[in-house]
């Protein structure tokens, strides 16, 4: 287990951890959250011993390995191919290899001392166990199969890192930490660099893992899919909540209301004892009364609300000006940097007015190229953009944080996208409704938060208000409630949308139309993501061969009889599917239910109180366990029956 107790960590004489006390059990999954500079990087590295903690101690399991995601990459790691770079990712098994080179060596040699050939042979036996058991043999092979999910071409596999992105290099680092089979594993912010299909890669990878996992993220899909305990790193302290996302969400604003409730009760009995100590105080018959009340109101406990974490900036989107049925229409656009591989061909797609669309597919499938197009910042190679009747183009580009002039003010870089001419009168009301009244405008850009920042984006589109949004991954450097609070605003604006993100939530509740790239061409889905999601998965099973852009490989009579077989043959199976599927869902919950159990019972036996009668709880926690064991083998069974169910599915959908 991790044992924090009081440990206390300063910056500049401030404590960013002030004598905080938790546990994380093995097999914990943990999300660690909080507002941006709380400290939850702070405690990552003081797990890692990378950070000293001022006072305080940090427990940790003997012979554990730690595998973390660092922002930087490993001195010299540039220079290194991608793929050797991946599969480097137990740094003792090139000491262990070498070692065990070394003793082959000695033995073809010889030795003169049976004694000396003995230890080296139970030497030489124990490296190869170890090495077999860290998993040498089969790293090249993850290491591609990760470097593959995470989007990358295996033709560039033996490419040297410095010839990657930064956004592609820690895609490469976090490959490598996830193949390595640590017994703790800790990412900070791991879907920062990815795309939606890697991220849900990721997520079914994490779901797999079998140690204990420790992960810091503003990503809601990935803490609600990932976790079962949560930490809240905020205003120095670190609370445990023994539940996933949303247990934490909803216990948090239960335990708010009832401390707001007692803090109010509180304040009132002791103003109540104050008013009565000044009445009486000065007559001598109550004077000892007096001094009785007041060692009363001294021992009273000052209750201490917590941070109240929701966001308190503004994002009010204006009224969009009334525009044209089509807010943007596509018409057989090519494109690509290099005209002779295009990356998006022959492309078609409508706009209309309203439409909140959303752009899904691996980077370099051309999603930014598709909204830099349609925001006129770059011309096809061949067809057309036509923008729709009175469209205002408000466009905000991925890169927009790192073009900020760092000693120019916020009422500066709104100025500066008046169009010409245009009063400034109005400019100080724009401002206002992004959160930026007063001193606040006068600001500049190096002091601004990730938050900041984003605000100072739409104030600076909407002082000349658009009707047409194309945002590309404007959630970047948002916490979890400057997210929530943009795609309310998004959700609420009348105008059209058109984003490109990686935070599934926020694509989840902002879009209602999907776009697929599947380069060179798009697919359309007339849905949310969740719909997208199911079409998509039903589209594969069937093994689709045409796009949208092609025509049928065969005629309509033999394409409606082969989905027919299909349906017949899928049909025989069904009922068992159906049966199988019930089996998993079931003993998923009551699986759920008992993990959920044991981790209050944890949380009753790892902070001690006289209330908890240990024996019982230990009782109990004992059961829990025995129930857990016997519920996951019943589902191990249930889940190979359903998987068997569902390959012969798919052996009639490969056969017909």
């Amino acid at each position: 287990m991790i044992d924090f107790k009081d440990v206390t960590k300063c910056y500049g004489g401030e404590p960013i951890l002030d004598r905080v006390s938790f546990r994380i059990n093995p097999g914990d999954r943990v999300g660690v959250v909080g507002p941006n500079g709380a400290g939850k990087s702070t405690l990552f590295g003081i797990v890692t011993g990378d950070v000293p903690a001022d006072h305080g101690t940090v427990a940790l399991p003997k012979d554990h390995r730690i595998g973390i995601l660092r922002q930087m990459l490993p001195t010299g790691a540039s220079e290194r191919e991608l793929l050797e770079f991946t599969c480097d990712a137990i740094p003792e098994l090139a000491e262990m290899t070498a070692e065990l080179h070394a003793l082959e060596q000695q033995l073809h040699e010889g030795f003169d001392d049976n004694d000396r050939l003995q230890s080296a042979l139970n030497r030489h036996g124990h490296l190869q166990s170890t090495i077999e058991h860290l998993g040498a043999y089969r790293l090249k092979t993850e290491a591609e199969q990760a470097l593959t999910n995470l989007g990358f071409n295996p033709a560039d596999f033996h490419r040297p890192l410095k010839s990657f992105s930064g956004g592609w290099q820690m895609r490469a680092a976090m490959a490598r930490v996830l193949i390595s089979q640590p017994d703790i594993l800790m990412l900070d912010e791991p879907s920062n660099y990815l795309d939606i299909p890697a991220v849900e890669w990721l997520c079914k990878f994490l779901k797999s893992f079998p140690g204990t996992l420790l992960l810091i993220s503003h990503d809601r899909f990935l803490l609600r899919k990932l976790t079962n305990i949560t930490l809240e790193v905020n205003n120095g302290k670190v609370t445990r909540y023994p539940g996933d996302y949303d247990y934490y969400r909803r216990e948090r604003e239960s335990r708010f209301k009832n401390l707001e409730a007692a803090k109010r009760n509180s304040d009132r009995k002791r103003e109540h004892i104050e008013k009565v100590i000044d009445r009486f105080r000065a007559k001598a018959t109550k004077a000892a009364q007096a001094k009785s009340w007041q060692k009363a109101l001294d021992k009273m406990e000052e209750i201490e609300l917590p941070d109240d974490l929701s966001y308190s900036g503004a994002i009010r989107f204006p009224e969009p000006p009334p525009g044209g049925i089509e807010a943007a229409r596509i018409e057989k656009m090519t494109f690509g940097y290099d005209p002779a591989k295009p990356i998006l061909k022959d492309i078609d797609l409508t706009i209309d007015a309203g439409d909140k669309i959303a752009f899904i597919g691996y980077n370099g499938m051309g999603k930014t190229t598709l909204l830099k197009l349609l925001a006129g910042r770059l011309k096809p190679q061949s067809g057309r953009v036509v923008p729709g009747h009175h469209s205002v183009i408000g466009y905000q580009a991925q890169e927009f944080s790192e073009l900020l002039v760092p000693e120019q003010t916020v009422y500066d870089v709104v100025r500066g996208n008046l169009p010409a001419g245009a009063s400034t009168a109005g400019l100080m009301n724009v401002l206002g409704s992004f959160g930026f009244s007063g001193e606040a405008s006068e600001k500049c850009c190096k002091v601004l938060s990730g938050g900041e920042k984003i605000r100072l984006l739409f104030a600076r589109i909407f002082v000349n208000p658009p009707n047409f949004l194309i945002l590309d991954e404007p959630t970047t450097h948002l916490d979890v409630a400057a997210r929530e609070l943009l795609q309310e605003a998004l959700r609420q604006y009348k105008g059209t949308v058109c984003i490109v993100s990686h935070d599934i939530e926020f694509v989840r509740n902002v879009a209602t139309t999907i776009i697929a790239m599947e380069s060179p061409h798009i697919r359309k889905y007339f849905g949310n993501y969740d719909y997208y999601l199911e079409k998509s998965a039903q589209l594969r099973s069937e093994k689709v061969t045409t796009t949208p852009e092609q025509g049928p490989e065969e005629s309509a009579d033999l394409a409606k009889n082969r989905r027919r077989a299909r349906a017949q043959a899928r049909a025989a199976l069904a009922d068992d599917k159906k049966k199988a599927q019930k089996s998993v869902d079931e003993l998923e919950s009551r699986l759920a239910a008992l993990e959920k159990r044991q981790a209050e019972l944890l949380e009753m036996v790892a902070v001690p109180s006289l209330k908890v009668d240990f024996a019982e709880a230990g009782k109990e926690l004992s059961q829990v366990q025995k129930e857990i064991a016997a519920v996951e083998t019943a589902w191990e069974t249930a889940a190979e029956t359903l998987e068997n169910i569902l390959k012969e599915i798919e052996k009639i959908n490969q056969s017909l």
